[in-house]
């Protein structure tokens, strides 16, 4: 028997949002005739997608907006997918950064810098890329940098030197600074790096032979040298240079999907001048949409805001919408069957397929996690907490945060124990995890696993602090290291788990072990630095705050000032009296306390 609220489904082209029974919209989809494709969602055995039956068994209400045309309703459910963020739609954040090379070309002299950006780039600048990692574009960079003699300085530097840097003298800057060359030559040089960048190698490789040759003509035999050598690097370069290169065709993104189970994975590649100068990835977990919804919907949102895209994108399967699609977004949608680009997709499949194993790699470690402490939840956030303290002072604590496996320095925290005046480990980690988990609960921003440094007792405290704050959807667990063992010389982790007697042990070669030693070393490290920062920071006080007349003002004055306790110390009567600042009688207690000081 159908749900009541399939019933009086319009006939007409539009967009259904399913609704959960709080309100909250589950998933928008678009439908040429919206009673026919709602319907095909609750017929058992229908639709063999793996989410399909969770969602419908969450749909209490569906909500339809009729369109005038299949048009209107594919660019109207692309708006309600920004606008409410269902759980089961795709979404591209738009909190990605990118990283590239850019050329500011309308400066006087211009320079080459790896920039990183979100969303579009400036159009003031030329961008090239994006580049697949950071690494990558700083060794482009490098290289960019050793066979073009552009300027590597800022823009102060440029403005103020007057004789040109060691980069001069090594041949890697024509010094504009110190007016060295042209801007004819400078412009032609910035011409050249412009171009390598766009792929456009063996055009340049020509152009510098052919001003070789005239050098050597002229009896311009330096020139004609420094010429050559640039030939040499710039051909050795492109030999050495691992680049896959089309030998035809238009700036192209290609594109493929890779999914198993819940989770989806696009990749992207890049072709500019014939040449991949960049690729990225994006990546869904629990969609109730089929592939040709994912690629609509993905398609929208990654390009109808962009400034620039390129004249024609492949895509492995063929779209319905895809006239719609290529007039909304003013490009060639092709399915290619057969030759360079079939194997261009092939290639993009490779790349999703790497990257599904890279990332499956990172939720199995996680999830093996979960199976060996027997945690309740996948610890996709984790958050460890440490102490520190040197005979009861300055007592600290920190918080480190971790996020697929990977350090996330955001959801840093650090602490300065309040209330505790003697060496209390237990009376701190409850101080500090109250103060905390009091704050993330009101925000409902909690962790999926927490894990405090120490034993068993550290695990207890932990646990009361969960139990009062009625906090009963994170996990708790504690690891500590165990003596020296003097049979074996090694030093063994104990991991204790909530309700268990007894400590687990794990292989010192297991992944399990490596990632919790991983995070809670970070958080020891965290936690010592910030210690040795405050007990630095107030011993010097409390050595200054022996001087009668210097208060917190003058205090900041003479440590700005003079950088150090010790410079205080050795500063003269004549430094002293020409601080602004500083009285007659501060300078004689400043004397006084010189004398006093060992």
């Amino acid at each position: 028997m159908n749900p009541p609220f399939l019933e009086n489904i319009p006939k007409e082209p539009g967009v259904y949002l399913m609704k959960d029974k709080k309100g909250e919209i589950l998933y928008v989809g678009k439908a040429k005739q919206l009673d026919k494709r709602v319907k095909q969602y609750f017929i058992p055995g229908r639709d063999g997608r793996l989410m399909v039956p969770f969602l419908t068994s969450h749909v209490e209400a569906i909500d339809t907006i009729v369109t005038f045309s299949e048009k209107e309703a594919l660019l109207l459910e692309n708006t309600l997918i920004k606008k409410h963020q269902p759980k089961y739609n795709v979404l591209l954040k738009d909190d990605k950064t990118f990283i590239s090379l850019t050329i500011n070309h309308k400066h006087a002299w211009p320079m080459i810098r790896v920039t990183r950006y979100r969303g579009n780039p400036k159009a003031e600048t030329l961008h090239f890329g994006p580049y697949t990692s950071a690494f990558s574009a700083r060794q482009t960079l490098d290289l960019m940098n050793r066979v073009f003699k552009l300027r590597q300085c800022s823009d102060r530097e440029l403005s103020s030197r007057l004789r040109p840097c060691l980069l001069y003298s090594i041949k890697r800057c024509l010094a504009p600074c110190a007016e060295k060359c042209t801007k004819e030559t400078y412009d032609g040089e910035v011409k050249r790096a412009i171009e390598f960048l766009k792929g456009n190698d063996q055009a340049i490789l020509n152009q510098l032979k052919n001003e070789m040759a005239i050098a050597s003509e002229n009896l311009e035999y330096e020139r004609a040298g420094s010429i050559h050598k640039t030939i040499q690097q710039i051909e050795h370069v492109t030999k050495s240079k691992q680049a896959i290169i089309r030998s035809k065709g238009k700036d192209c993104d290609i594109f493929a999907l890779y999914h198993e189970g819940k989770h989806h994975i696009i990749a992207e590649l890049m072709y500019r001048e014939g040449r991949l100068i960049g690729a990225d990835h994006f990546k869904f977990i629990e969609l109730a949409s089929t592939d040709e919804e994912i690629w609509e919907t993905f398609l929208l949102q990654h390009y109808q805001n962009q400034e620039s895209s390129p004249p024609e994108i492949l895509l492995p399967i063929k779209l319905k919408e895809q006239e719609t699609l290529e007039e909304i977004l003013n490009l060639s949608i092709i399915h290619p069957k057969k030759g360079e680009k079939a194997h261009l997709i092939e290639l993009a499949l490779k790349n999703a397929k790497a990257l599904f194993t890279e990332e499956l790699s990172k939720e199995e470690l996680l999830l093996d996690l979960q199976e060996t402490c027997g945690l309740d939840r996948c610890p996709v956030r984790i958050e460890c907490f440490d102490t520190s303290n040197i005979s009861g002072t300055d007592l600290v604590a920190c918080m480190v945060g971790f996020t697929d496996g990977k350090r996330d320095k955001e959801r840093t925290r650090l602490f300065k124990v309040k209330g505790i005046d003697k060496p209390d480990d237990y009376g701190a980690m409850r101080e500090v995890l109250t103060r905390h988990y009091t704050k993330a609960k009101e925000n409902d921003d909690l962790p999926d696993l927490t894990l405090v440094d120490g034993g068993k007792g550290q695990l207890n405290v932990a646990l009361e602090v969960f139990k009062t704050l009625e906090i009963a959807n994170v996990d708790v667990i504690s690891l500590a290291k165990e003596e020296g063992r003097h049979d074996k010389g090694l030093n063994f982790e104990k991991i204790f788990i909530p309700h268990k007697k007894d400590p687990i042990f794990l292989s010192p070669r297991s992944s399990t072990l490596f990632i919790l030693q991983q995070i809670r070393d970070e958080a020891h490290r965290v936690a010592i630095h910030y210690h040795r920062k405050r007990r630095t920071k107030r011993l010097i006080q409390t050595e200054l705050d022996q001087i009668p007349g210097i208060g917190p003002k003058k205090r900041t004055l003479l440590l700005k000032h003079f950088g150090s306790v010790k410079k205080i110390k050795e500063a003269s009567r004549e430094e002293l009296e020409n601080l602004p600042g500083l009285n007659k009688n501060d300078v004689l207690a400043l004397l006084n306390f010189q004398q006093k000081s060992p």
